[in-house]
């Protein structure tokens, strides 16, 4: 089981960039996908990014691709976020998320972060 703290959101400029990053407890962290989902005011939670536990594999939501970008250390036990040329509409509430999975109903994952909020401002 894991535990998940994320770190890094705040209030920036349309165009402007942050990081955010998620520090995990658990002893199995690089055995499994990470990733980071978000939930803006008044919608459902969506997928975000996805890593592997090696980095080999990345995915993004085409809402971000191309502006995001996701990294990880397992030394280090952390997932990062990084995210550039920031739109209004990324406005959300983003959540660290472990042993990230897809299935017929879409990406979810078993643990959970409590999240950190980014606002981007017009």
């Amino acid at each position: 089981q894991e535990q998940l703290v994320e770190s890094g959101g705040g209030l920036v400029q349309a165009g402007d960039s942050l990081r955010l990053s998620c520090a995990a407890s658990g002893s199995a962290f690089n055995r499994y996908d990470m990733g980071w989902f978000r939930q803006a005011p008044g919608r459902e939670r969506e997928f975000v990014s996805r890593i592997s536990g090696s980095s080999a594999e990345k995915e993004y939501a085409d809402s971000v691709k191309g502006r995001f970008t996701i990294s990880r250390d397992n030394a280090k036990n952390t997932v990062s976020l990084q995210m550039n040329s920031l739109k209004p509409e990324d406005t959300a509430v983003y959540f660290c998320a472990g042993v990230v999975i897809h299935g017929g109903a879409g990406w979810t994952a078993y643990y959970w972060g409590q999240g950190t909020r980014v606002t981007v401002s017009s």
